[in-house]
C-alpha cells in the first residue's frame, strides 16, 4: 500500500514476524505492530520508551506531546502503557496521516489527537505548564530540520513543560567529534535544564553514525544505567553538560545544518 503525500512517496509493507513498517521514499520510518503497540522494534524508540516507563508509572495517565507523527508508534506505546494519557501529535503532512489512520488504524479512544502543524507553530499554541513530557522526533530528507535544535524553539519547549516534565530529543550524528550533538546538548541543557544523551557507545565516541536521543528536565530525572545496560544493544547514558562542554547553544540567528544520515545506516 503507497500515496504521494508531502513528504514523499509513503508506503505501508508487512514484515515477516507480523508488524509493518512505514517508509518514506524508500526510508524506514516507523514501525508499527498492531496487535502489540507495547512492542517498539526501532532501537532508538526502545530508549525513548525505557525513558516513558521511568517517568511514570504504568496506567498513569500523562500529557504528552509529540513533534513528529509518521506513523504515530510511540503515541500508541503510550496510550497502551497508560490509558486516558492525553497526546497532541504536530504533523504537518496532512496527506500522510491520512495515510497512516487508512493503513494503520488507530485503536478506538485513543487519546490522540494530531494537528497539521509543523513543530515551531504548533508548540507556541499549547498552554504553559501543560504537558508532563515531549518527545521531538522530526526529520525532514533524513536529517532533523534546523529550526527544532535552536534556543528559540527549545525555551517554547520549556515553557509548555510543567516543573517536572521531561524533553525528549530524537537526533542524529556521527560526524568527528560530534559537533552537532554537543551544541545541541548544550542547547537544551540552557533551554530546559540537566539531562543525558542515550546511545551507543560508539556513537557517543563518534565512530559510527545513529541515534543519539538527549533527555533533559528542571526536575532531576530518573536513573536510566540499568535500562541501558539490559538494552540490546546496550546504551550509555552520558551527562549533557559534559558532553556539550564549552559548546555554543544554537540559535536562530544563526545559519547551519544538521547532519543526514548516510543511504546505507537506515534506508532498507
Amino acid at each position: 500500500m503507497e500515496r504521494r503525500t508531502g513528504s514523499g512517496l509513503a508506503s505501508v509493507e508487512a514484515e515477516h514476524d507480523g508488524t509493518f513498517v512505514l517508509r518514506i521514499d524508500g526510508s524506514p520510518q516507523s514501525q508499527v505492530d498492531l496487535a502489540d503497540p507495547t512492542h517498539l522494534s526501532f532501537e532508538y524508540m526502545r530508549r525513548i520508551g525505557d525513558v516513558v516507563d521511568a517517568i511514570a508509572p504504568r496506567r498513569q495517565p500523562i500529557a504528552v506531546v509529540h513533534v513528529g507523527g509518521a506513523a504515530l508508534s510511540l503515541p500508541r506505546y503510550v496510550a497502551a502503557t497508560r490509558p486516558r494519557s492525553r497526546q497532541i501529535v504536530l504533523e504537518p503532512d496532512e496527506d500522510l496521516t491520512e495515510f497512516v489512520r487508512e493503513a494503520l488504524p488507530l485503536p478506538k479512544r485513543s487519546g490522540i489527537k494530531v494537528r497539521p502543524a509543523t513543530g515551531r507553530a504548533g508548540i507556541t499554541e499549547l498552554y504553559d505548564d501543560s504537558m508532563d513530557l515531549l518527545i521531538l522526533d522530526a526529520f525532514e530528507h533524513e536529517a532533523v530540520p534546523p529550526n527544532l535544535v535552536t534556543t528559540e524553539f527549545f525555551t517554547e519547549c520549556a515553557r509548555v513543560l510543567r516543573p517536572t516534565g521531561v524533553l525528549v530529543a530524537n537526533l542524529i550524528d556521527g560526524q568527528s567529534g560530534l559537533p552537532f550533538i554537543r551544541r545541541t546538548a548544550a542547547t537544551v541543557a540552557s533551554a530546559i535544564g540537566p539531562g543525558v544523551a542515550l546511545a551507543e557507545r560508539k556513537i557517543l565516541r563518534g565512530k559510527a553514525f545513529g541515534n543519539v536521543i538527549l533527555v533533559a528536565s528542571r526536575h532531576p530525572l530518573p536513573d536510566l544505567t540499568t535500562q541501558g545496560r539490559r538494552a540490546q544493544p546496550p546504551y550509555e547514558p552520558a551527562p549533557l553538560q559534559a558532553l556539550a562542554g564549552k559548546s555554543t547553544p544554537l540559535t536562530d540567528t544563526e545559519p547551519f545544518t544538521t547532519p543526514q544520515a548516510p543511504a546505507s545506516v537506515f534506508r532498507s
